[in-house]
């Protein structure tokens, strides 16, 4: 089964339980406390191991955390551990981090260029995606030298490519028909 099926049930729960009491934010520092604290690889050796049961798995990674889970992070850990899910917290947090931004009415954009590009420039491209949304975008960035020039954004299912490569291809399709 693919990591995404199994992590999407949690995330919607983790979601529903960050609207129902306005949490958001709360909820995004204890998954990345968790997260992280499950990515360390003795947590990771401890939790494969069949030798140590589950609650002195979930036992050492709520000592890790400390306080900072409160209870309802406590009951993820635990769940998570008992049902040998701990492994998916990274995909778990980023559809959490999904689902937060679209309640927040963020979009997210991947520009991928040519070359680097600047602080300036890329302000001035999510400046301009916003106005043709509506909506305040976040943006990463990548690098594909093969784009020769320009750029591809990718905002949600929606792709604009502005790449001197789509640009040519385009030519080559119409030069053939």
């Amino acid at each position: 089964m693919e990591r995404a099926t199994l992590a999407r049930p949690y995330a919607e729960a983790i979601a529903k339980l960050a609207a129902e009491s306005a949490t958001w934010s709360s909820w995004s520092d204890r998954l990345a406390l968790l997260s992280m604290v499950a990515a360390d690889s003795q947590v990771q050796d401890l939790a494969v191991n069949p030798a140590v049961p589950s609650a002195r798995v979930a036992d050492v990674v709520l000592a890790v955390c400390g306080e900072k889970l409160g209870a309802e992070g406590d009951n993820l850990a635990r769940l998570l551990v008992e049902n040998k899910r701990l492994t998916l917290l990274p995909e778990i947090v980023a559809m959490f981090e999904k689902l937060k931004a679209e309640q927040e009415g963020e979009l997210s954009a991947h520009i991928t260029s040519a070359f680097p590009l600047d602080a300036g420039q890329m302000a001035g491209l999510v400046a301009r995606l916003e106005s043709k949304f509506g909506r305040k975008v976040s943006a990463t960035q990548s690098l594909d030298e093969a784009l020769i020039g320009g750029v591809v954004i990718q905002v949600g299912d929606e792709v604009m490519d502005a790449s001197v490569r789509g640009g040519l291809e385009a030519l080559a399709v119409t030069l053939k028909a």
